[in-house]
């Protein structure tokens, strides 16, 4: 991924909490488009799946690559969301049971110690490999499918049968998720709430239009 400037993190909860929101809904949306077409736009993959592998970043700005543009994908996502445009339905369901899936893994303190160490070890390859390895894909994939698919409340991707066959598309596609769970906890502990999605509504719309 080409360095982009650094831009300091915003101070506000609301715009952290956007931030977060918009990785959610980015790897969502990466989901969609990997499952469509095969393919995903290069940055905002990449920003996803650095931001995954690196469980203990050194400031909040690292966990998305410095600079909102990262995640410029998840934000015209939620844009659209808090201005009541047409969005994605599909996207929309991805990123609302990401919310749901990351919730019910805060309640399971086995399964987060359990993913905990797996992503440490990941941490590890990424490392040796690089984060976007074909190595590191595939166990974030594996940690996601032996962790968070095992709850009974799973997503079910839709798309072309014969791309979602394909080569390593079914770890790509859980790797994305495995992302989107990433950027959700992260989402939750800057005090993000699904309530809030729709009674402070306003919060979000400003917050948004200061990272534009």
């Amino acid at each position: 991924m080409s360095p982009t400037p650094i831009h300091r993190a915003p101070e506000t909860p609301a715009a952290r909490q956007a931030l977060a929101l918009a990785g959610v809904f980015q790897a969502a949306s990466l989901v969609d488009e990997l499952a469509r077409t095969g393919h995903v736009d290069t940055r905002a993959w990449e920003t996803l799946i650095q931001g995954t592998v690196d469980p203990n970043p050194d400031s909040f700005e690292d966990i998305y690559g410095g600079h909102p543009n990262n995640l410029r994908r998840g934000l015209d996502v939620l844009e659209m969301l808090v201005g009541r445009q047409q969005a994605n339905p599909v996207v929309l369901r991805y990123g609302f049971s990401l919310l749901l899936l990351m919730n019910k893994l805060r309640g399971n303190r086995n399964m987060m110690d359990t993913l905990g160490q797996k992503l440490s070890h990941i941490q590890g390859q990424a490392e040796h490999f690089g984060s976007t390895h074909e190595n590191v894909i595939a166990s974030l994939g594996e940690a996601y499918q032996e962790t968070i698919s095992t709850f009974k409340t799973r997503i079910v991707v839709q798309g072309d049968p014969s791309l979602l066959q394909t080569r390593m598309m079914p770890e790509r596609v859980r790797a994305c998720l495995m992302a989107g769970i990433r950027f959700a906890l992260l989402w939750h502990q800057q005090g993000g709430r699904r309530w809030k999605l729709m009674f402070q509504r306003n919060a979000l719309r400003r917050a948004l239009d200061d990272l534009s």
